[in-house]
């Protein structure tokens, strides 16, 4: 990345556009790195990923699978899936946001 971002808070991530395949926010990517805002309906549809990610919980609480696991969550919980594995937001509130951190080579 050439050039630092300006800050980006909760509400102008929720007003940015979302691409017409996508369901996540684009908020800026240098190489292998790709940051995105997800703000996900109930029920969350999303399938696995290729690459590894990270969730920073941006906002509101609900409940985070990863396979069999279950875990509650709430604003400020850092959440890892592993490329490939199944995971998804779920008996989220009507607030829930998250910020994706994608890294790493494809899997």
């Amino acid at each position: 990345m050439d050039k630092t971002p300006a800050p980006l808070g909760v509400a102008a991530a929720r007003a940015l556009p979302l691409p017409a395949d996508r369901r996540s926010a684009p908020v800026f990517a240098d190489g292998d790195l790709e940051i995105r805002f997800y703000a996900p309906p109930n029920p969350d549809p999303q399938t696995p990923h290729d690459r590894d990610e990270l969730y920073f919980v941006a906002a509101g609480s609900g409940t985070y699978r990863v396979g069999d696991r279950v875990g509650r969550v709430e604003r400020g919980a850092l959440l890892f899936a592993a490329a490939h594995e199944p995971h998804r937001f779920e008996d989220c509130s009507a607030d829930f946001a998250v910020w994706v951190v994608f890294y790493g080579p494809v899997k």
